[in-house]
């Protein structure tokens, strides 16, 4: 009795099933390759894009997408009552700085490291730009930042601490990686406004050096 070449019993074998790719993609969270691999596949077949080269397009899509969305939301949490960079900081105006005086501070370091930084002048000369600027650039770094004036932050500690509720309230304060208070005038607040503006600085600056959040 004679038996069918293998060949031929491979080509008569029912296909296996379609697996449910979306549904996939789904459950491990890439958003970015679902909308992105059908029409990058189409454009793989007829360009004849190497396989390697359709992954790492991507890989890189979901990647940019989520540092993105992590900005966006890291922002969003920051308070900034605007967003300002540092390429934005006309330094041609004020001549009393320099970029490359900044330095290190638009890096990392300025969290990895523990750093502070102190901006004082006439009004009008740039300084909450700056230190939004330096806040925003910790978040392209991977850190959080917060604003907050001083005025307001002052006022909510201080009923706090008559209340006996101080140190909930400065947790909000203290937990991200860059606290920015802008408009320092808490001399004409009450007599314990430095002590409660000090312990706000003394606790941040407590904290051990942080590493750079993962995007999720």
């Amino acid at each position: 009795m004679s038996r069918a070449p293998a060949c031929r019993r491979a080509a008569r074998d029912p296909s296996p099933p379609a697996r449910d790719l979306d549904g996939l993609l789904r459950r491990l969270h890439l958003p970015t390759v679902r909308r992105l691999y059908g029409e990058l596949a189409t454009r793989a077949e007829v360009e004849g894009m190497p396989y390697r080269i359709y992954l790492e397009t991507l890989v890189a899509e979901e990647v940019g997408h989520r540092a993105e969305t992590r900005i966006t939301r890291a922002v969003r949490k920051a308070q900034f009552p605007f967003l300002r960079t540092i390429d934005g900081f006309n330094f041609t105006f004020q001549t009393a700085l320099r970029l490359q005086m900044l330095g290190s501070y638009l890096g990392p370091e300025l969290v990895s490291e523990g750093r502070s930084a102190i901006f004082s002048g006439p009004s009008g000369t740039g300084k909450t730009h700056l230190a939004i600027a330096l806040a925003y650039r910790a978040i392209q770094h991977g850190y959080e930042a917060r604003f907050v004036g001083a005025d307001v932050l002052i006022g909510e500690l201080s009923r706090a601490a008559t209340k006996g509720r101080l140190d909930a309230a400065l947790e909000p304060y203290v937990h991200p990686h860059v606290l920015v208070i802008d408009e320092l005038g808490y001399l004409s607040h009450a007599a314990d406004a430095a002590n409660v503006l000090y312990r706000v600085v003394k606790r941040a600056l407590s904290r051990p050096p942080a590493d750079p959040l993962h995007d999720e």
